[in-house]
Formats: structure tokens, C-alpha cells, sequence
């Protein structure tokens, strides 16, 4: 699905219903990074959306609860 573990964890994070400020905090990185890596995440997956992306990532199995 997802070619490198940033970008699994990227969309974990996203699925659990993170913003990217969130996301930089938790992974230690600026928020320009996270935008970037959510870029290639949707381009991945050929998501228009995060929230297409998200839903993709659901019903792979990634991600749990939001604010988990």
C-alpha cells in the first residue's frame, strides 16, 4: 500500500483523526515536513482527499480510534 513506514505512520496518525500540527508534535518534525509527507500519502493512494485517504486506511486495517 504504502511505500515507506513515515508514510504508514503519517496516515495512522492521520486516521486517528490528527491534524498536522498534531502530527509534527508527535513525530517531532516541522509542520511543513508533515504537509509534504501528506502530499505524497494522498498521491500514494491516489486520494483527492484526507478524508478519502482516511477512508482508504480504514478499510486497510490502519489507524484506530480518532484521538487515539
Amino acid at each position: 500500500m504504502l511505500a515507506t513506514p513515515i508514510q504508514r505512520e503519517v496516515l495512522d496518525l492521520m486516521a486517528r483523526g490528527l491534524d498536522n500540527a498534531s502530527i509534527a508534535r508527535r513525530l517531532f518534525l516541522s509542520e511543513k515536513t508533515v504537509r509534504n509527507r501528506v502530499s505524497g500519502v494522498l498521491a500514494e493512494l491516489q486520494a483527492r482527499t484526507r478524508a478519502e485517504a482516511v477512508a482508504r486506511a480504514r478499510d486497510a486495517g490502519i489507524g484506530g480510534e480518532p484521538g487515539g
